[in-house]
């Protein structure tokens, strides 16, 4: 599954040249479905090859950017590209490079790209382009970027409409706000047209069902309708979220499980019978998935359609816990729903919270107009979230939750909710309403029946399933449980609610429209855009590893005009500021009289931490603040960095005896310098393994040799920092903070290495030997003496994990899935076969006999 960048490769090129051209190949029956892939069929030379692009503005992101690079290549058709820029990308195990000279032949010769142009009327063009869906008789038409009967793109202008025209969805009054803006006339406009949108909308009712059900990795057994036709009325909108659709490691692994598509048929032979429903999207992380649906006649007025994934499994990435959104308009009201599933067990409150954080942060939605920072979740009219929330029911033991559950007396039990004392304490959801709870608890049944968890554990009854909403004009009319389904050891739960959606007046709109148009047009060209600044110098004191800070900078409009700002890079600077430094957002527009915060954010990661440990580099940067059409203002970043063995090499740390932050900034400089020199002398003998690896191994040998979910569960982000404080400083003399947490820091800790334990060097031998046990033991032998003593030394430590599996739950793929990626790191992007050759490279250590 690719989690970051690093997890992709690059495979093929394919030139965009005379001899390329792309073209829609979608069926009927994928037009039929809002919101569907994109299917492409990209020819160069004699061959073919299809391309599958998932729906949403990446995709039309990409298809601007051919366009754009094949329009370049029409200007000079006689210059043939010589695509020198490849070089970088050879591999020395690829041979012959990576330019694609031959497809996969799919039969189809498409006609080749000619630069004999013939351009056409625009509403031609955007006729020939957009897909007519709006009436959803699933008639083909095929959609053409770069062929001979099309048209060619010359121009600003016209590659500006294709990306317009490239909308999966039918061209609607709800587009009228949402079109890509380009230039600082067509920002003023629609920042006055959404000022003004009371003029010109007005309140309708539409009812949206929400559901949610953890299938604990089961099949579909039952007719999913009576939880989702419960309804007397058929919904406007169905949002139906699953978590544990899959359990199997492959699916955690790969990302891919054929439950998918059962459950998936059984939502859609569920749904109410008085409707016909489109489906507009399905969005799925593992196993946590969110399918969403209108009928019919509303499906004209969906636009926007965007989906993306958080993982906040170990590390932060993996996706067996986090979140799945979609986000769309509706008419004119931005909706998000997501659908999340976060830690589990009792104790893990804080856990959860964190996760919900992360989310609320890390989930962003890039908008049409690539100029526009992306949107969070909370920037939207209506937010409704979904999922299994985990929150369990504490301070009352088994029996006397059940009482009260015999007694109905869901209002006393539900004051034992984590999750509404949590809220009451604005830790999280603040802003978010939950409809009162009068059913039973959802969790935990044996499986196939209504009788309460009888295993061993004996899981004390919770609300772990649960739906809340945040936004104006909005009410529930129900919201309960599902008893009747016996499917899993959860019950579903569903909600309706009725929600005022902003609809748009033609005619008013256009009033409005053309007067402010005219107002813009008086005060053009009038005045030069000035701001106020609230400072302009920012000083970060005391700067951690994977800590975040943050200042507000504050931007007033003090001008008679509104303005348009960015942050510009410098000469010779690749970005705007420093790889540590973000400014949120970098660029936007501030209305004459209005104002702004822009949080000026220092985060050091494992890409920042080797320079700034070893002094190489301080927390210095200068901010350049670009106002169009006006000045530019200047703006001083400083800061302390408190050195860490985070980031830290194993050689410098094996010759550090004192804790990283006793140490001169001279010394940890002179030990970086040394840490790529085989041949350096150092006067004192180093020790063995790093000390501080040393106190994390040691703990978890320790006290968590049996712990359930060690090194699959995350830990607290908070506990993390009093760990790494810990191990930098030297107190306290014992690590603070959970199993969990420790094993994570360990993790974080190899993840951060410059070098990692296997040296890039030998990382190649590595592949070449993962087949023979012996020939991957004589690699580790040629490893500088530090790294192979780290090697085994770890190595060691999980073969004694692995001793205790049926405690743990651990086996030897689990352990060279986690360890093989951050032990035997690539120089370059890691492709698949890699990935499994350097996890049987690792399994052949983990299946030694003790040492």
């Amino acid at each position: 599954m690719a989690i970051t960048a690093d997890d992709v490769s690059l495979e093929d090129i394919i030139p965009i040249s005379l001899d390329f051209a792309v073209v829609e190949v979608s069926s009927p029956e994928e037009l039929a479905v809002v919101g569907a892939d994109t299917r492409l069929r990209v020819s160069y030379q004699e061959d073919a090859l299809e391309l599958r692009l998932p729906f949403g503005s990446h995709s039309r992101l990409f298809l601007s950017e051919v366009n754009r690079a094949w329009s370049d290549v029409c200007k000079s058709p006689t210059q043939a590209p010589k695509f020198e820029w490849i070089s970088k990308y050879h591999k020395s195990n690829r041979g012959q490079g990576v330019v694609k000279q031959a497809l996969a032949p799919l039969g189809t010769k498409l006609t080749k790209l000619s630069q004999h142009r013939k351009t056409e009327k625009l509403s031609d063009k955007k006729g020939s382009l957009e897909r007519e869906k709006g009436s959803n008789n699933g008639t083909q038409k095929s959609k053409v970027y770069s062929s001979p009967e099309s048209q060619g793109f010359s121009g600003r202008e016209d590659r500006d409409d294709l990306v317009r025209s490239s909308s999966h969805t039918p061209s609607n009054k709800a587009q009228i706000l949402a079109m890509p803006q380009f230039g600082l006339r067509d920002n003023l406009i629609k920042c006055e047209l959404l000022k003004n949108e009371d003029l010109y909308t007005y309140l309708g009712n539409f009812s949206c069902f929400l559901g949610t059900y953890n299938v604990n990795g089961q099949t579909p057994k039952e007719s999913l309708r009576p939880w989702l036709s419960c309804t007397s009325d058929p919904p406007d909108m169905y949002c139906v979220g699953f978590q544990e659709l899959d359990l199997s490691k492959e699916a955690f692994f790969f990302n891919d499980t054929p439950k998918e598509l059962e459950w998936t048929k059984a939502v859609s032979e569920a749904l109410h019978p008085d409707a016909k429903y489109a489906l507009v999207k399905l969005v799925r992380l593992v196993g946590i998935m969110l399918i969403f649906y209108v009928k019919k006649e509303h499906a004209e007025f969906i636009s926007d359609v965007e989906a993306e994934t958080v993982g906040t499994g170990i590390m932060g990435r993996m996706g067996n816990k986090g979140a799945v959104a979609i986000r769309f308009r509706f008419h004119n009201s931005d909706i998000c729903v997501v659908n999340s599933h976060l830690a589990a067990h009792i104790e893990e409150y804080e856990r959860r919270n964190q996760d919900y954080k992360d989310i609320c942060s890390r989930l962003q939605f890039r908008q049409l107009d690539p100029t526009q920072p992306p949107l969070t979740i909370m920037k939207h009219d209506v937010v409704l979230w979904i999922g299994d929330l985990n929150y369990r029911i504490s301070e009352l033991d088994v029996d006397n939750v059940k009482e009260l559950i015999s007694k109905k007396d869901f209002e006393t039990l539900h004051s034992y909710d984590q999750l509404k004392r949590q809220i009451d304490e604005e830790a999280v959801f603040v802003g978010f309403v939950e409809g009162e709870i009068d059913f039973q608890p959802t969790y935990k049944y044996d499986t196939g029946s209504d009788k309460w968890d009888t295993s061993e554990k004996c899981r004390v009854p919770a609300w772990c399933d649960r739906i809340l909403w945040r936004g104006k004009n909005i009410e529930q009319k129900h919201y309960q449980s599902h008893m009747t389904l016996k499917t899993s050891d959860h019950k579903p739960v569903s909600s309706l609610l009725v929600i005022g959606i902003k609809r748009v007046n033609a005619e008013a709109y256009k009033k409005t429209f053309e007067d402010i148009v005219r107002n813009i047009d008086k005060m053009e060209n009038e005045c030069i855009p000035s701001v106020t600044l609230s400072k302009r110098e920012f000083h970060f004191n005391n700067v951690k590893f994977m800590q975040h800070q943050a200042e507000t900078l504050s931007l007033f409009n003090d001008g008679q005009v509104p303005c348009q700002f960015e942050f510009i890079q410098k000469p010779n600077e690749p970005t705007y500021c420093k790889p540590w430094l973000t400014a949120n957002p970098p660029k936007g527009f501030i209305a004459q009289g209005g104002s702004v915060d822009i949080e000026l954010e220092v985060f050091v990661n494992r890409l920042t931490a080797p320079e700034l440990n070893s002094g190489k580099q301080q927390i210095e940067d200068i901010l350049v603040l670009h106002l169009e059409r006006g000045k530019d203002y200047f703006i001083s970043v400083t800061g302390n960095y408190l050195p860490s063995c985070y980031g830290t090499s194993i050689y410098s740390l094996c010759h550090l005896r004192e804790p990283v932050q006793d140490m001169p900034q001279e010394t940890l400089r002179e030990l970086a310098e040394m840490s790529g020199d085989e041949n350096a002398v150092n006067a004192e003998k180093p020790l063995d393994i790093p000390k501080e690896l040393w106190m994390m191994v040691d703990h978890l040998f320790r006290y968590a040799i049996k712990q359930e979910d060690i090194f699959q569960q995350p830990g607290l982000r908070s506990e993390f920092a009093e760990i790494r404080d810990c191990l930098d400083t030297g107190m306290p003399d014992s690590l603070p903070g959970s199993n969990h947490s420790v094993a994570e820091a360990l993790l974080l800790f190899l993840d951060a290495l410059p070098e990692p334990v296997v040296p890039y060097p030998f990382y190649q031998q590595c592949l070449e030997s993962c087949s023979s046990a012996s020939q991957c033991e004589k690699v580790i032998s040629m490893l500088p003496q530090c790294h192979q003593n780290v090697f085994n030394y770890l190595s060691a430590f999980l073969r004694e994990l692995l001793k205790n599996s049926a405690s743990n739950r651990l086996d030897v793929n689990i352990l060279a899935t986690i360890f093989a990626s951050l032990l035997l790191r690539s120089p370059t992007k890691q492709d698949l076969a890699e990935k499994r050759k350097t996890q049987e490279f690792f399994q052949h250590f983990l299946t030694q006999g003790s040492s």
